[in-house]
């Protein structure tokens, strides 16, 4: 069985929530709908409110549900902030390579999300609609910069064709895993000792064998 197998017959071992934001139209929900579903509409309209969608995976032997938040990107949605990333262990910040305007707001995206999320979440910034790369507003070495300076994962990724989005949806899946594994060991020593952990709480995800993006060090394929 493949390592990332959709696998509905196991009891479920995790679930990790994973927010997307970023500017309205950038592509957040046909990056959800490709990975979730591997479907691309066309027609797609803009978000209204919050909606979510779920893949189930097999990782490492675990059965992992990816639970992955989508929020419309207008400022009259901001209301629903603190209830959108509450329990966010991951975050997709996206922006549109060619539009200028949706990687300048980046910045204030990722100071929300830090304002309210945990501080162990594992971000992945990504520049998507590389089908367009002919109109490209962003450099893709803007994007590295900003994603070295502020310690992120990056990946520019194409929904339309499908290019880098099951990557960066599993780097970021696999940072979580890396995490929580990380923070049941230190529980595990301090419950011993008498002592008390601060990292993400959560649950498993370590993928032997697969490309993975280095975080801070902003690599990724951009065709």
């Amino acid at each position: 069985m493949s390592k990332f197998q959709s696998n509905f017959n196991q009891k479920i071992d995790y679930v990790f929530k994973v927010v997307l934001i970023g500017d309205s139209a950038v592509g957040k929900s046909q990056l959800l709908a490709r990975f979730s579903r591997n479907e691309f509409s066309i027609e797609s309209k803009a978000t209204i409110g919050v909606e979510f969608q779920t893949r189930t995976l097999e990782i490492d032997h675990k059965t992992i549900k990816a639970q992955i938040w989508d929020t419309a990107g207008q400022e009259r949605y901001r209301a629903v902030t603190s209830a959108y990333y509450r329990g966010a262990v991951g975050a997709m910040l996206v922006y549109d390579i060619t539009k200028r305007q949706s990687f300048d707001h980046v910045a204030r995206w990722l100071e929300e999300l830090r304002g309210h999320a945990d501080k162990n979440i594992a971000i992945m910034l990504i520049g998507n609609k590389t089908d367009l790369g002919s109109l490209r507003a962003v450099p893709t070495e803007d994007a590295k910069e900003f994603a070295q300076r502020e310690n992120l994962f990056f990946m520019e990724t194409s929904a339309l064709d499908s290019n880098n989005v099951e990557p960066s949806f599993l780097t970021v899946l696999t940072e979580i895993y890396r995490i929580v594994s990380k923070k049941n060991l230190v529980a595990n020593e301090e419950g011993e000792s008498g002592g008390d952990s601060s990292l993400l709480q959560g649950t498993k995800i370590l993928v032997a064998g697969e490309e993975t993006v280095t975080k801070g060090k902003g690599c990724c394929g951009t065709s």
